[in-house]
């Protein structure tokens, strides 16, 4: 990639190596955290295999969907709707998706979807706090 391709793609330097990689990957691990260690507390505990499953697997089918969205874009095809892409978010593919979204460089710039995208991600954290340190008491209260 040229220059003028990073100045193009301001995520990108001019080796087309991702920004600030490694900050990039501390806030993925941090934002993993939680979810990761509630989802292994349910299976470990025998309570359910579900959250761990479903985080993996969704994640890669979200990260899947995007790729395959990118080309669609590229190519002036028909896109993926984007609820879609926020229902995957919500079923626990977040994490997927936010991989995606660095490394196609793709919904990254529009704010009404990033918007709902970190709500998404601040409503998994927010529910597995209550799950690990609340007692499923904050949620009850809903």
């Amino acid at each position: 990639m040229s220059d003028s391709g990073a100045r193009n793609n301001p995520g990108r330097n001019a080796g087309g190596e991702i920004r600030n990689l490694r900050l990039k990957w501390l806030v993925f691990a941090i934002l993993c955290a939680l979810p990761l260690f509630g989802s292994m507390s349910m299976w470990l505990r025998g309570v359910s295999l579900i959250p761990l499953a479903a985080y993996g697997i969704v994640s890669v089918a979200a990260f899947l969907l995007y790729w395959s969205d990118k080309r669609k874009a590229r190519a002036d095809r028909w896109r993926t709707p984007e609820n879609v892409l926020h229902a995957l978010e919500f079923a626990g593919g977040w994490p997927g998706a936010l991989l995606a979204q660095q490394v196609f460089r793709h919904k990254t710039r529009k704010v009404s979807f990033q918007l709902v995208f970190w709500l998404i991600v601040l409503l998994h954290q927010v529910f597995w706090i209550d799950q690990l340190f609340l007692g499923a008491n904050l949620l009850a209260l809903v």
